[in-house]
């Protein structure tokens, strides 16, 4: 159910309310966490009618961070928080350089734990960071706002459009400031929520699969991704290196002795170490990936050690 704000404009559809849930309150427990669950289900379907937006987005910054871009996420409230969540990410998970990252959040670094609630007003701040941050050409700003109309986040995306960087504008109400103001709007129409206006649930539900689908593309596009395993990952903890001890087995089809002795030539880096177990040595490993940008597909491929389809 939409309305009319107190300004005279028309309500968001994610502050209006959702009759279905008049009578929440009163519900006893088990209906109330089955309604809740059908709402997140629908949030996550709803995502799909936003794919083909998706897609041109992660189209569009693939080649703009192969040029060695950053990747900026710019958000407040719920939003911003889903989105430093997301970027966070990427670093342990796919080895993205840190100085390639950066976080506009309104309010700063302690609003992520603290609700800074007008600090999402604050449009100078916004602007102020884009160009402190000296945001440009090959850089992609990702905005994220459910209503759209976040006066940080649509400011920053504007100041980064204004400096050529390339922007990715994603909302849960059309038509609105934000997908107006991005060179690639993403929309995905959540809708009222169950409790009116608490757009962390359906709208950051639909938010997180989002940036989770771009982030992912993203990193599989710079050839971060290898046969859908992270074959970048940081190996930092006991967990992790047995996870890279079975990503070389696999990718290498080699005994654990070998992986492991593989992964030791290399400090625990999988793409160098997939490359000798399939029978380089170190150097010519770390060469050919330097060669192919990187990329261990290509890198496989140059040297000649490719063992099914799978790998050309």
């Amino acid at each position: 159910m939409s309305g009319v704000a107190q300004s005279g404009q028309p309500l968001p559809a994610t502050e209006g309310a959702d009759p279905a849930f008049d009578a929440f309150d009163t519900w006893p427990v088990s209906t109330q966490l089955g309604a809740l669950w059908q709402s997140q289900l629908a949030a996550a379907a709803i995502v799909s009618s936003a794919l083909p937006a998706l897609s041109v987005a992660a189209e569009a910054a693939l080649p703009c961070l192969r040029n060695g871009g950053r990747l900026i996420y710019a958000g407040a409230g719920s939003s911003g928080r889903l989105a430093a969540q997301d970027g966070a990410e990427l670093e342990p998970t796919y080895n993205w350089p840190p100085e390639r990252l950066l976080l506009l959040i309104a309010g700063g670094p302690g609003a992520l734990l603290n609700a800074v609630e007008n600090a999402e007003d604050d449009e100078v701040a916004a602007r102020a960071a884009v160009r402190e941050a000296a945001i440009g050409p090959d850089d992609v700003l990702v905005g994220v706002a459910a209503s759209g109309r976040t006066p940080y986040t649509v400011a920053a995306v504007e100041a980064a459009r204004s400096a050529g960087a390339l922007t990715i504008g994603i909302a849960n109400v059309p038509e609105t400031p934000l997908l107006l103001g991005a060179a690639c709007p993403v929309f995905v129409g959540t809708g009222a929520e169950p409790i009116a206006g608490s757009t962390r649930m359906k709208a950051g539900t639909a938010q997180k699969i989002v940036l989770n689908l771009l982030s992912t593309t993203l990193m599989t596009g710079l050839g971060r991704v290898y046969r859908a395993q992270m074959v970048d990952m940081r190996s930092r903890n006991a967990k992790l290196r047995r996870r890279a001890v079975r990503m070389v087995m696999g990718l290498a089809a080699c005994p654990e002795a070998t992986a492991r002795i593989a992964l030791e030539q290399t400090d625990g880096h999988v793409k160098p170490a997939v490359l000798i177990a399939r029978g380089t040595d170190r150097d010519e490993a770390l060469a050919a990936l330097s060669r192919n940008s990187d990329n261990l597909r290509n890198a496989i491929n140059e040297l000649g050690l490719a063992s099914s389809r799978r790998d050309t």
